[in-house]
């Protein structure tokens, strides 16, 4: 007599593996603020354009240097390109270490792949080093040609830059180089200023929301003033010092054998206590600057723009 075969209770279907281990474009690349319905209109509007513009690309290079917009350029394109998609961080002496590790921990998490390039030429070339005020477009123009050109090379159709809409309000000469070479801006393009991306990577959960601004370290040397790689390493070691401190919104202007601080009004108290005041004067000057001054204005971005007066800034636009 044959066994009755034991009756199993009803189970759910068990999910195909292969189905299960399938990756979207959309996952591992940062939410989307649509899913919170945190995000205004606006900026909801504005993130969809952006994603747009992206997608008409097929797949492309993002210029990444680990910032509040680029980091959030990337997120969208890592959402809407998937695996079709590069980030390229382009180091040398005007770029601190610091930042290249942050770009290399964020495109991990982003789960993008990301390539490192060494840059050191642009140190040789005489536009760059003699510090003329379109400093920026002769770096920006070498730059973008090498992502260029690694484009061309592994078939991407578009090369992606995160100037915002605000970036074109300001004295810009690298933006100069962006167009000449037919990069590609969507941040400005989707009418996106700074306020809206800190906003958009909050909801999206990305870790630079509320990161300082960063800039070239080249950019702390007034122009007309020869750039060296010393002094850019002093400049660095001495901001990393004072962000050691605690004072991350912070430029270390260098003038020769004088070093001047700009940090944010509300941090000006701190930076003026005794005890701190000294100790940050003596590591000022084992890095060789005889003076160490405060700037009373504070913390500006592009206050060495500020000597080139209006019609300086006109020219290259």
């Amino acid at each position: 007599m044959k066994k009755s075969k034991r009756q199993r209770p009803n189970r759910r279907p068990r999910k195909s593996l292969r189905k299960s281990r399938h990756k979207s474009p959309r996952e591992g690349s940062g939410k989307s603020p649509k899913s919170r319905g945190k995000a205004s209109p606006d900026r909801l509007a504005k993130l969809a354009q952006l994603e747009r513009i992206i997608a008409r690309c097929g797949g492309g290079i993002v210029a990444f240097s680990g910032g509040v917009d680029s980091t959030f350029l990337l997120s969208a394109a890592s959402r809407v390109l998937g695996t079709n998609l590069l980030a390229v961080t382009v180091a040398f002496p005007a770029v601190p270490a610091a930042e290249i590790r942050s770009a290399k921990a964020i495109a991990r998490a982003l789960k993008v792949k990301h390539l490192v390039v060494r840059a050191d030429d642009v140190m040789g070339m005489e536009r760059f080093r003699a510090n003329p005020p379109d400093r920026c477009y002769h770096c920006k123009k070498a730059i973008l040609s090498k992502l260029l050109a690694i484009a061309q090379a592994l078939g991407f159709p578009c090369i992606l830059e995160a100037s915002n809409k605000d970036d074109v309000a300001d004295y810009r000469p690298g933006h100069r180089a962006v167009r000449e070479l037919g990069v590609k801006s969507p941040l400005i393009e989707a009418g996106l200023t700074k306020v809206d991306i800190r906003a958009l990577s909050r909801e999206c959960g990305l870790p630079t929301w509320n990161k300082p601004s960063a800039a070239c370290l080249a950019s702390r040397i007034p122009y007309g003033e020869a750039i060296t790689r010393e002094k850019l390493a002093r400049i660095e070691r001495g901001e990393a010092y004072l962000a050691s401190l605690g004072f991350t919104s912070c430029r270390l202007r260098h003038h020769g054998d004088v070093a001047r601080i700009e940090v944010p009004e509300g941090e000006m108290a701190r930076l003026l206590e005794a005890g701190l005041k000294s100790k940050i004067a003596r590591r000022m000057k084992t890095l060789g600057f005889r003076y160490v001054t405060i700037d009373i204005e504070g913390y500006r971005s592009g206050s060495m723009n500020e000597a080139l007066g209006k019609s300086g800034r006109r020219a290259d636009r």
